[in-house]
């Protein structure tokens, strides 16, 4: 298949382009940096340009077979309202209008589990409420909204993904908690019991796969996460162990942090700083996120396969192998 993958030098977008190029795939890309390409990606085709650039899109879908669509905007403190919309919404509407005039197929549009917000009822599925808890979930919510729509109208298959939460050898949002640890310097924040719910990039990219290879799925919704969920508090020993150190044991109230971090974005976002401390970090401690894969283990016959200390012990020898632990 010819497949245009969009945000293709991304964590999520680098993988599936290397794998399903091994896979026999031809690859088109869309890069915002083409510098960034170097030494990560070698597509067969590649467009320099914004996912609401609708030239750019119309060059990297004409004649391709499907598309995944992985841009996203993700959340940073110092980020305008307006770039959320025009990425995530915006973006997405762009990207699956161009999609659909130049003939496309079928169309993945990655989302995220953060659409349900803080579980409460867990494990959730597919049709579990849906709580969005900040503006990048409630645009990322739009997105999928926009997605429906395009179903409904039946001239182009669309899939929505919801990954748990993907770790691997090239991801760096997580690279801060392993430091971290490693330096004893990680501190529990509150009782740390709520679930947690992480993917391995690999068994990730292998339910895109799984979607590829599966027919007459429009309309659907997937979570695509590893076997297992567990508590927060064992997914950090989890780490810990994988690091060779001790698992972190101090431990502080979270609604006091909660503040303190809510002080922080006061202080720091008027000057367009990213500040060190801020909710959504604090918030990593408290939503409850664990989720049932049934559903793409029963349509898709998709399997995780790489366990968590598996997992996260490949993890930790890339950071080693790039230096970046210390």
């Amino acid at each position: 298949m010819k497949i245009a993958i969009t945000g293709a030098t991304g964590f999520l977008g680098s993988s599936l382009t290397k794998s399903l190029q091994l896979a026999g795939h031809t690859i088109h890309a869309l890069v915002r940096d083409e510098q960034k390409m170097i030494g990560l990606i070698e597509p067969d085709y590649f467009v320099v340009g914004d996912i609401n650039d609708h030239e750019a899109l119309t060059k990297l879908f004409t004649r391709v077979d499907a598309v995944i669509h992985t841009v996203s905007n993700f959340r940073v403190v110092k980020g305008t309202d307006e770039s959320y919309y025009k990425t995530n919404q915006a973006g997405t509407k762009s990207a699956l209008k161009m999609a659909r005039d130049c003939g496309v197929k079928r169309f993945i549009h990655t989302s995220t589990i953060g659409v349900h917000g803080d579980v409460k009822h867990t494990p959730a599925n597919e049709n579990s409420p849906l709580n969005p808890g900040d503006l990048y979930q409630s645009t990322k919510l739009l997105a999928e909204e926009a997605c429906h729509k395009y179903a409904e109208e039946g001239a182009m298959e669309i899939v929505i993904v919801r990954p748990t939460s993907q770790y691997g050898p090239g991801d760096f949002r997580m690279l801060k908690m392993f430091r971290m640890i490693k330096h004893q310097r990680f501190l529990l924040i509150g009782p740390c019991r709520e679930y947690f719910h992480a993917v391995y990039i690999d068994d990730l990219v292998r339910g895109y796969q799984c979607i590829l290879d599966t027919k007459d799925l429009n309309g659907q919704i997937f979570f695509i996460g590893g076997e297992r969920y567990l508590s927060l508090q064992e997914y950090i020993h989890t780490a810990a162990r994988a690091l060779g150190v001790k698992k972190p044991y101090i431990r502080v109230p979270y609604w006091p942090m909660y503040f303190a971090g809510w002080l922080c974005e006061v202080v720091c976002k008027p000057f367009g700083i990213e500040p060190p401390l801020h909710r959504r970090r604090i918030k990593f401690f408290k939503n409850n996120r664990a989720f049932n894969i049934s559903k793409a283990k029963r349509v898709l016959g998709y399997a995780a396969q790489v366990e968590l200390d598996e997992g996260m012990r490949r993890t930790v020898d890339w950071y080693r192998s790039e230096g970046l632990l210390d």
